[in-house]
């Protein structure tokens, strides 16, 4: 071992819904007309209290990863690419709109998370989509760790990522990819990166998990045009977390990107790789070797010899979990109560 590599802990996401639910209470209640917004966001605020409570034993902390519905509505409405059928009078009504549907819209669409069983509301994009910056949740989430004295990394979906998992807006031509509007995309991405800067950020993670599925040359170009803009602009990790990043990770490198998170479970191909590649010992390497999609307990010697392995690569070393942990229960004390 390097004597300076050094080893940190985080992880890439957290569960949202609170240690015995209150998040799923509190929607309920307001859905119902019986809690207020100001009420919603105070229990909102509790949640993510207690989210940063638990997630202050590592050294740096995700942030921007608490949603009150989907974290990919949340990527969406952070470039305001909101369905005009949608738009209400506030933000959390659109939001709502866009979840759930009203009286007056039918909502976005729901499809399976890559292998897993969560579901994420599908982006409606098309060429006349007016993409702009809405910094102002990843800001203040950000800052909320931030004033508790922790090291806070925010945490955004990717905009290649947003692209490829969105769907056309209805009355786009047929020809149309929501991926083709990558460099509009990206330079609202820059302004939001600028927001976070100005906050204070400094490393920011773009999760990028559908680099993780094959790829066209010409999609892996854009991408690499794509995160050679981004990285001039703030310092990036970019997390896959469903798998191996395959051809992706060598674009991804080259790009600039300060760092990688690997998904060392169900990609450990990718250390394979890496040891191929020419990786600087400057490039922080997160080693995703816990996983984030169940909730047995890590085999400790896998784990150690997946780390050892990454520290012969570089002199800056993550460990974390696979993917967020948003597939898991924050304490299964109430999940057992709920079942008896």
């Amino acid at each position: 071992m390097n004597h300076r590599t050094a080893v940190r802990s985080t992880a890439l996401g957290y569960p949202r819904i609170g240690s015995d639910r209150e998040l799923k209470r509190a929607l309920e209640a307001h859905w119902a007309g019986r809690l207020d917004a100001a009420g919603l966001e105070r229990a909102a605020a509790a949640v993510r209290a207690e989210m940063l409570d638990d997630l202050s034993v590592l050294d740096q902390v995700p942030t921007g990863v608490f949603s009150y519905y989907d974290h990919v509505l949340d990527a969406a409405f952070a470039v305001d690419a909101v369905a005009p059928r949608h738009r209400r009078g506030d933000r959390l009504a659109s939001y709502f709109a866009a979840a759930r549907g009203d009286d007056a819209a039918a909502p976005l669409e729901m499809t399976k998370w890559f292998d897993t069983n969560y579901h994420y509301l599908v982006p409606e994009i098309g060429p006349a989509t007016a993409f702009a910056p809405r910094p102002e949740k990843a800001v203040a989430e950000f800052l909320e760790a931030r004033e508790r004295g922790l090291d806070a990394r925010p945490v955004l979906v990717g905009p290649a990522s947003l692209l490829l998992l969105a769907k056309a807006a209805e009355g786009a031509p047929a020809d149309f990819r929501p991926f083709d509007r990558l460099g509009d995309l990206v330079e609202v991405y820059v302004e939001l990166l600028a927001a976070l800067a100005r906050a204070g950020a400094g490393l920011v993670q773009l999760d990028e998990p559908a680099l993780c599925a094959d790829r066209t040359p010409a999609e892996l170009e854009a991408v690499a045009a794509a995160y050679r803009r981004l990285v001039a602009e703030a310092e990036i990790l970019v997390a896959g977390g469903y798998g191996p990043f395959g051809e992706s990770l060598p674009v991804l490198l080259e790009s600039g990107v300060e760092g990688i998170a690997l998904d060392l479970v169900r990609g450990r191909s990718d250390l394979e790789a890496l040891a191929s590649l020419d990786v600087s010992r400057e490039t922080f390497i997160v080693a995703g070797v816990v996983d984030g999609r169940n909730i047995w307990r890590t085999d400790l010697a896998d784990a150690a010899a997946d780390i050892e392995a990454v520290k012969a690569l570089t002199d800056r070393v993550g460990v974390a979990s696979s993917s967020s942990l948003l597939h898991v229960p924050v304490d299964l004390a109430p999940e057992t109560r709920s079942e008896e």
